[in-house]
């Protein structure tokens, strides 16, 4: 067994079991210990997130709550969204789905906790820019040798995680440019020149870029989604019920489709939840750490409001075009899959679908690239020096030519799982022994008198009672 087939082989392993148990067992103890705060105050969090989206950071050269949430969005927003949830439904059946939107409501606490944390233990570097993420709140919030060890042993793994990872979105977003009649080398060499411009204004620019391409391409890509499931209205009742139904059953083959056990559909979706949302691996804290921001707690709604927009929009939307359209059970489906999205927009737009999806993955991929390409640099500045990190880019440049020559997304995905899971374990010990802390925070916002959320209540009702005596 080559090293390749066995890294693939203890990504599947770990993907079972062990990470169900950290993912989820711990997942549900952190929402537990914050009152499930993703949920109950889901509405308020609406109004602080979805309804600031347009609010200025106040000082320059810093960046607002919306556009530190954003870039953290691009990273998440990536080929997964477009390609992985087929490949999920390709490999698990319409089970995965349910799997996938239960690790997103799960993980919204978690990243809850993570942006939190992130902010709490955040500080600046030689340049005055802020760091913060695992590292950070490993080593300042856990403390000691083992909060070292923790903080040390994630950042080393990043950093070399994502090697794969971009390799992974590259490869996603060169196969799709088939369609439009372009070399898939020679993409990946575009997408690595203008990362490499994007990346070296750093975060600043990044959140510019970001700010004005990921609302834009997701609105697109939404709209596009809506209409073929729209089209295909009829067969949506029938894609509910079967994503409930194969969750806890076995799907046997039908047509493409080589059918799925309850383990398939529960590894994939789980997996496919996580890599696409984030939840739980750490890296969201690293964007929302550069965040102007009055109270931890308050940038950490950005963090329920990535997964809403990621796992529970534009993944459901991807999976309901999938399941509607039935591409995922036509011939050669299993043996295509990340090219169903393709399938799925052909089958209603014709020719336009097929290049309208490939636009679409292309500029999901370069945010996804610019925006992990900057974690990876702050992994290698906490480990080796600034200096190094800027030399460390170069190599997440390579991987993403690397990636445009065609590899095999599904091997590249299974050593993106391993990676994935070595990351996941630090960083879900360092939450759950911190999620204490994060319930005073919460506890400081939301009961402080005359602030945080008492103000915000109190201006509500002001704003409602000035309403009612103007119409009076």
């Amino acid at each position: 067994m080559g090293i390749v087939d066995l890294l693939v082989s203890v990504a599947n392993w770990l993907w079972g079991l062990p990470i169900l148990v950290i993912i989820i067992g711990g997942g549900l103890y952190v929402s537990i210990r914050i009152g499930f705060v993703q949920i109950r105050k889901f509405v308020y969090i609406c109004s602080q997130t979805f309804g600031k989206m347009f609010q200025k950071a106040k000082n320059k050269g810093e960046i607002s709550p919306f556009s530190a949430a954003v870039a953290a969005l691009a990273s998440t927003i990536g080929a997964s969204n477009i390609v992985g949830v087929p490949v999920a439904i390709a490999i698990g059946g319409p089970g995965a789905v349910f799997w996938m939107w239960a690790i997103a409501l799960i993980g919204a606490g978690t990243k809850f906790v993570e942006v939190t944390l992130g902010i709490m233990y955040r500080e600046k570097n030689e340049e005055g820019k802020w760091l913060g993420g695992p590292y950070y709140y490993c080593k300042k919030g856990l403390g000691g040798k083992i909060g070292a060890f923790l903080g040390t042993f994630y950042a080393f793994f990043l950093m070399i995680e994502l090697i794969p990872s971009i390799a992974t979105q590259a490869a996603s977003a060169t196969s799709q440019v088939v369609a439009l009649g372009m070399n898939q080398a020679v993409v990946g060499v575009v997408i690595a020149i203008i990362v490499a411009t994007v990346c070296i204004g750093g975060i600043t620019r990044i959140a510019k870029v970001t700010d004005l391409m990921v609302p834009l391409m997701a609105s697109l890509y939404l709209l596009g989604a809506a209409i073929v499931i729209i089209v295909n209205i009829k067969a949506l009742p029938g894609a509910f019920l079967s994503i409930f139904e194969y969750a806890f059953i076995p799907h046997a083959a039908i047509g493409g489709f080589a059918g799925s056990t309850i383990a398939l559909a529960l590894r994939w979706g789980a997996a496919r939840g996580v890599y696409s949302n984030e939840a739980g691996l750490g890296t969201a804290p690293m964007a929302h750490s550069n965040a102007e921001v009055d109270h931890p707690i308050r940038q950490a709604m950005w963090g329920v409001f990535e997964v809403t927009v990621d796992t529970l929009l534009i993944c459901s939307f991807t999976a309901f075009a999938i399941l509607t359209t039935g591409v995922w059970k036509a011939p050669g489906a299993n043996e295509n899959a990340g090219a169903l999205a393709q399938d799925a927009f052909t089958s209603v737009f014709g020719n336009a679908g097929s290049v309208f999806v490939s636009i679409s993955v292309f500029f999901f991929v370069l945010s996804t690239i610019i925006v992990v390409v900057f974690y990876g640099e702050k992994q290698s500045e906490f480990l080796f020096g600034l200096k190094f990190s800027k030399i460390w880019r170069w190599v997440y440049l390579l991987a993403t030519v690397v990636g445009g020559l065609g590899i095999n997304i599904r091997t590249l995905y299974a050593l993106t799982d391993f990676f994935l899971a070595m990351i996941i374990f630090p960083n879900m010990i360092a939450v759950i022994i911190l999620a204490p802390k994060v319930k005073q925070k919460m506890d400081e916002f939301f009961n402080t008198p005359g602030k945080y959320y008492l103000a915000d209540v109190e201006a509500k009702k002001l704003k409602k009672q000035k309403k009612s005596n103007g119409n009076s």
